[in-house]
């Protein structure tokens, strides 16, 4: 007969009934002849069960179906994660080929079903990618072509380049057609409605004509010949965008957008090198003063003297700051006239972006001169002492040194309610939860509060509060130096610096407080300080919402009071027990609401009943009035 110990077979059955293997993985069996430990293995359920397993399996399913919880005969197996990890091979060797059938497909189902967020990271990491081919390809594609040195000299290099950037292409024709879009708010991710907007956009078939294979002419024209390739230059819209992607990330806008500016400029002027250079080679090198000189000087005839030559008459023709020589021909005269136009549109072009970039710069210093200007005319008019106008202006400075703004909540305007609620808390919430008061409370009540504190900035010698006022707001002192001083100011009993927080029982007025919510120290500043400041009010205000958090705030400002032995017990208790609760209120509230309906419901029925009889009246007299008229009329008959 077996033996089962109590304690190991409920562990096991309880491992058991939650799918795991009990430490005790075995179960020792007592026989006068023998003793074996028995596995209960749920991978082979066709082999015969022993007695024991078969007691265990009945015990198991009893306990299942007492508590409701029934469960099948075959247990799963728990996978050991970390000796897949660990195992030699890995988890692949252990896949049959039908697994690894059916996890094939669902990668391929996955990449079909996968939508390009251009809102994140790595598509912006792919517009820096392919802008780096269109890039690659607005340069020297027109190099190429003009300066045939460089094509005949480097021709591996350029056809590596070229097919590569040629790959990306496609491949950003496809991220392009898996790129999602916005409507009504929401990313779409329906790859139909992603085809169609594509395929009927401008995008679709400019990326169309750039990826179009010109390079089958080379097997005609040879492979000294890359203008064929010119219409990769139609890609140019994702340099765009990108730089304009650049400029939305950066907290640097207008050094991006002097470096954009500049890039635009050096393309154009690259370009036009290469078209001078173009031109000169057609007209006849040296044949004219306007060309570029002959190439039979050694000098010359270096392709970056070339080039360099080419790029410094350009930059003197597009920007018109220097000499240049004067075309002898028609089609040279022609060229000047619209370099001299181009560079007209580009120093009007350069003139408008610098100085708006300038402006952009320096619209924050305009705005803070202007308010600290009408201050100062103010003070003027008003005739403020020099002194106290010497505190202000300094104040000014202090905020604008450290980079400080007037009003945080105008800066914030323009964000939605939830983004303002994100900046507040990132800010301001390390701070609250410094504040005894507040630790162990539900974040909910902490987050309402961290949208109520706003900063003050205290100059130097600035009162923040003096003994016997009533508390009205708490403060936690975020950069600076606080004193407490004595009535006459000039002994300093205590610092408070970064990190302290005070007036925090005022605020809560609890009954019983010897002090009576007043205020019990003066505290001056002793440099310019910055303090977050909680109005009783604001925090009241919060804690309607909060009621259970209430109470919890109250027991731990009476706490705190009786430490300091500042709670008066009696006058608490009585103030407490005349204190009428919200519950009683209400109660008030709706007696007195059914006292009025009651009044009001009697006057209404009187009101009714009056008005019925006035109407009664009303109509007896005018009955009267028309036999009167009646008698009268007829009796002016008679005498006629």
């Amino acid at each position: 007969m077996y033996f089962i110990p109590k304690a190991v077979v409920e562990t096991d059955l309880d491992v058991i009934e939650n799918g795991g293997i009990s430490p005790q993985l075995s179960i020792r069996t007592e026989d006068d002849a023998c003793s074996e430990i028995i596995r209960i293995d749920p991978q082979t359920p066709d082999e015969r069960p022993t007695a024991l397993g078969r007691f265990v399996q009945t015990l198991q399913d009893e306990k299942a179906w007492a508590s409701g919880r029934w469960k099948a005969r075959t247990l799963p197996q728990r996978p050991d994660s970390f000796l897949e990890r660990v195992a030699m091979g890995g988890t692949e060797a252990k896949l049959t080929p039908g697994d690894r059938r059916t996890r094939k497909i669902s990668d391929i189902r996955y990449w079909k079903g996968f939508v390009v967020d251009p809102s994140q990271s790595y598509y912006y990491r792919w517009l820096f990618v392919i802008s780096i081919a269109v890039l690659y390809n607005i340069i020297f594609i027109i190099a190429r072509a003009t300066f045939i040195e460089m094509q005949q000299e480097y021709q591996a290099l350029w056809f590596t380049l070229d097919y590569c950037s040629d790959f990306l292409y496609i491949l950003d024709m496809i991220v392009s057609l898996k790129t999602g879009y916005l409507e009504e708010g929401l990313l779409v991710r329906d790859f139909t409605k992603l085809r169609k907007n594509y395929l009927s956009s401008t995008n679709f078939k400019t990326d169309l004509l750039s990826i179009v294979p010109t390079d089958f002419f080379y097997l005609i024209t040879g492979t000294s010949v890359p203008e064929l390739r010119f219409n990769r230059i139609l890609r140019f819209s994702r340099l765009l965008e990108f730089f304009d992607r650049t400029a939305t990330r950066t907290s640097f806008t207008n050094m991006v957008r002097i470096l954009n500016l500049v890039l635009y400029i050096l393309i154009i002027i690259h370009w036009n090198a290469c078209i001078y250079f173009a031109m000169s080679n057609a007209i006849g090198f040296g044949s004219d003063g306007w060309v570029y000189p002959n190439t039979t000087n050694p000098t010359n005839a270096r392709l970056t003297r070339k080039y360099i030559y080419s790029f410094y008459w350009s930059t003197l023709t597009l920007t018109t700051i220097g000499e240049t020589p004067t075309p002898e021909r028609d089609i040279e005269f022609l060229f000047v006239v619209v370099d001299f136009l181009i560079g007209v549109l580009i120093f009007a072009t350069i003139v408008g972006n610098v100085g708006s970039m300038i402006t952009n710069m320096n619209a924050a210093r305009a705005e803070f001169q202007s308010k600290m200007d009408g201050v100062k005319q103010y003070m003027e008019f008003r005739k403020v002492t020099k002194e106290l106008e010497q505190r202000v202006i300094k104040w000014f400075d202090y905020l604008w040194t450290n980079k400080k703004s007037l009003n945080e909540e105008e800066v914030l305007m323009s964000l939605p309610d939830k983004l303002k609620a994100e900046i507040a808390i990132h800010v301001h919430l390390d701070t609250l939860k410094r504040v005894a008061l507040f630790q162990d409370c539900e974040p909910g009540l902490l987050v309402e509060l961290v949208l109520k504190l706003k900063l003050q900035v205290f100059s130097p010698g600035d009162y923040i509060c003096r003994k016997g006022d009533i508390g009205k707001e708490m403060y936690i002192v975020k950069r600076g130096q606080l004193g407490v001083v004595s009535d006459d100011g000039k002994q300093i009993f205590a610092t408070l610096r970064e990190g302290s927080v005070f007036g925090e029982i005022s605020i809560l007025n609890i009954a019983g407080n010897k002090h009576g919510n007043r205020r019990t120290a003066n505290i001056r500043s002793i440099g310019y300080s910055d303090l977050f400041c909680l109005s009783k009010d604001d925090l009241w205000e919060v804690l309607t919402q909060y009621p259970d958090a209430k109470q919890i705030l109250i027991d731990k400002g009476k706490k705190i009071l009786r430490k300091d032995n500042l709670l008066d017990e009696e006058l608490m208790q009585q103030m407490e027990a005349q204190e009428e609760t919200t519950d009683q209120k209400l109660q008030r509230i709706d007696g007195s609401l059914d006292t009025l309906q009651t009044r009001f419901a009697r006057l209404l029925a009187d009101f009714n009943t009056t008005q019925q009889k006035l109407k009664q009246r009303i109509t007896k007299i005018e009955k009267v009035l028309r036999k009167d008229e009646d008698t009268i009329s007829n009796f002016s008959a008679f005498d006629s």
